[in-house]
């Protein structure tokens, strides 16, 4: 089961076309189709729109785990069109939409009868915290978004009980072990581990491996062509820049021959140790984005440090709901 984030920078109709070749469940509760889009909607034939409650997808999907039933809901990452191009997906809306979380978690309870309720989210960690505070009857929250590695999930209180919150860090560094315990159809303990993935002492799956070293034989030259050598550790990880983000910014001052370089905050790429040499791999893990065009433009001083406190505030915002993730 999945939810989505990054997944909406492909477009909406590769969006749907993925999603129909998926072998799973996509589920997204707070995703809707704008009404002016409901009376010419270019997806009303795919299986999970709801043309009465306008949702593009289904909120959620009921799965037998051991014996017992597991309703999973999905939380899509609430401002993809603000974080990214909204003319990707012109036809949708997003947001927290915690008063419908609430609806769907009560018609659930009423009409599937689950013995547990887990949300699957890509709120980010402290927007997982404020949404299990102010709605009733979610056991687990397992989150995405701001990379936490949580050795523990957190107990949020509310005012129906308590939810686990907790989220498994990001480029599979770890995975989240959740044992959930239900007693009299109803969550009774849980012991959840996080564990620590050594990739290099797993045994890669052999028909995985096969299948990326195909798609990568056309390139493999270029892509392990050496660059350069790492002077320092190259890396990008924390709220502020990393020294690969420092790199790229150098980059783009030269090449665009400009007085200051931004770039996106984002936390993933793969770390380069000193003495180690920078391979176009590299550069392509750190730059590779759906939309990564480059661009030299005039900016005054105002806008500069309007942008800049803008990105402060989404991310250091004190009401964790107004916070968008990412990186300075």
């Amino acid at each position: 089961v999945m939810t989505g984030h990054w997944e909406f920078t492909y477009r909406d109709d590769e969006v749907i076309r993925n999603i129909g070749a998926f072998k799973g469940d996509f589920v997204a509760q707070n995703v809707k189709v704008r009404e002016e889009a409901l009376f010419d909607y270019r997806f009303a034939d795919f299986a999970g729109f709801d043309e009465d409650a306008g949702l593009a997808f289904e909120p959620y999907v009921m799965k037998d785990v051991g014996g017992v039933k597991v309703a999973i809901i999905g939380q899509a990452f609430p401002y993809t069109p603000i974080a990214n191009p909204q003319r990707f997906i012109p036809d949708w809306t997003f947001g927290i939409e915690d008063g419908r979380m609430q609806e769907i978690v009560d018609q659930v309870r009423e009409d599937e009868k689950p013995a547990l309720v887990v949300v699957l989210s890509h709120n980010g960690m402290d927007v997982d915290l404020k949404m299990a505070s102010r709605v009733t009857g979610i056991d687990v929250i397992f989150g995405g978004h701001t990379h936490d590695g949580m050795p523990a999930p957190t107990l949020v209180e509310n005012s129906g009980g308590k939810t686990l919150v907790t989220n498994a860090g990001s480029n599979g560094k770890f995975v989240g072990v959740m044992d959930l315990e239900v007693k009299d159809g109803k969550l009774s303990d849980f012991r959840y581990r996080l564990l620590p993935v050594f990739s290099n002492l797993i045994q890669p799956n052999a028909a995985m491996a096969d299948y990326i070293a195909g798609v990568r034989a056309p390139y493999k030259a270029q892509l392990e062509e050496k660059l350069a050598t790492a002077e320092e550790l190259l890396y990008r990880r924390g709220n502020f820049n990393g020294t690969f983000d420092q790199v790229i910014c150098d980059a783009l001052l030269k090449v665009k021959e400009a007085q200051i370089s931004l770039s996106p905050g984002f936390r993933w790429g793969t770390t380069v140790l000193p003495g180690q040499a920078i391979t176009m791999d590299h550069v392509m893990d750190q730059t590779c984005i759906t939309y990564p065009e480059t661009y030299r433009r005039e900016m005054s001083g105002a806008d500069i440090k309007m942008i800049l406190e803008d990105v402060c505030d989404n991310l250091f915002n004190p009401d964790p709901y107004v916070q968008h993730g990412g990186d300075m």
